[in-house]
């Protein structure tokens, strides 16, 4: 009997694993479609506390959604112009960056040479090259970019997400046949990636517009375009505010000298500490509810699936699929590892001991 029930666990699991890489194939494959609705519902999310603001105030609900849609479209307008006006710029102007560069690493180079160290231009131009250092820069714009491509779809979406906000809980009650049920733990849920979406894109913001004004300050080239690239890789944990900043120090290093560029390396570094380490933390408080290495590997795991619209959403994305494998029985143990620490209530276990001998 033990041998069959085990013998029926190993196929559940093996038929578990191969659905599991079906399914992240099919992702993979229609990665196009499934990042422009991401970044629907992503929309999605953070116009929705406007609207329901709007229809607390005794606004219509369709007129409330209209209104948030075109503030959208406004804002992705200008922020599309003005930064797009400085991509162009940049690419233009990214040859002569690196004919200073070239000539910082031979004087380096030179340098070196009458301190008896030679070889050393390969490594530099290897590892020091605007055009490598960019290159994860230009695929993260020019992937966003394919998002937006399809802007019209998109705000379709979130318009009509948007309307089947405040008439979703009534669907749901009448499905299971019960109008006076409630939904605690979803609404927790949807309140916690609300939440998490609002603070973060609050303190991405500021996050750019400081960033900006302080390079700005310092005179380095295209300060727009540093601040946008700081406020959208402040979604991504762990490695986004670093990778936002190595462009803008290398072009202030190429551009203004090593003073200049340990400014706005300091700059970078003051920034991320109060607002990420010290306000985002004191807001945000214990609401994501995951473990540290799961926020990494989940950065890994959706960055290589959908690209970097996925390492923008990987902690919303794994939110989700921690709360569906909480609410399921067989489930639960994966939530539990996705978790920061044991459910409450959980202790290890005590060894049985024989009674003591001298009592």
């Amino acid at each position: 009997m033990t041998e069959q029930s085990n013998s029926q666990r190993g196929i559940r699991f093996l038929v578990i694993a191969a659905a599991l890489v079906i399914i992240i194939g099919g992702v993979n494959q229609a990665q196009s479609v499934l990042v422009s609705f991401l970044v629907a519902v992503f929309l999605a999310m953070l116009g929705t506390p406007p609207v329901l603001w709007l229809e607390r105030k005794r606004i219509p609900s369709i007129v409330a959604v209209l209104l948030v849609v075109a503030g959208m479209i406004a804002i992705l307008l200008i922020v599309g112009a003005i930064v797009g006006a400085s991509i162009n710029s940049f690419y233009t102007e990214l040859p002569v960056y690196q004919t200073r560069l070239q000539a910082q690493v031979s004087a380096f180079q030179s340098f070196l040479a009458t301190k008896g160290i030679r070889g050393m231009d390969k490594v530099l131009l290897g590892y020091i090259n605007p055009g490598a250092v960019m290159s994860l820069t230009a695929r993260l714009l020019a992937e966003l970019g394919s998002a937006l491509s399809n802007i019209v779809l998109i705000l379709l979406t979130v318009a009509f997400i948007l309307f089947e906000t405040s008439s979703f809980p009534v669907k749901l009650r009448a499905v299971l046949g019960d109008p006076q049920q409630v939904f605690p733990q979803f609404t927790r849920f949807v309140g916690d990636i609300e939440r998490y979406m609002v603070i973060k894109t609050l303190i991405s913001l500021a996050t750019g517009i400081l960033i900006g004004t302080w390079l700005s300050i310092l005179g380095v080239d295209f300060p727009v375009l540093w601040g946008f690239l700081a406020f959208l890789l402040n979604y991504v944990p762990s490695i986004g505010s670093t990778i936002a900043g190595v462009p803008a120090v290398l072009l202030a290093f190429i551009q203004l000298g090593l003073g200049r560029a340990l400014m706005a390396t300091a700059g970078y570094i003051a920034v991320n500490f109060i607002l990420d380490n010290v306000i985002e933390t004191r807001l945000m408080g214990r609401s994501l509810g995951l473990s540290t290495l799961v926020v990494f590997l989940s950065l890994i795991f959706w960055g290589s699936l959908l690209g970097p619209v996925g390492m923008v959403l990987c902690i919303p994305l794994t939110m989700t699929l921690k709360f569906a494998c909480q609410n399921n029985k067989d489930t639960q143990w994966i939530a539990v590892l996705l978790g920061p620490e044991a459910p409450a209530g959980s202790s290890p276990p005590v060894s049985k001991k024989g009674p003591d001998p001298e009592s």
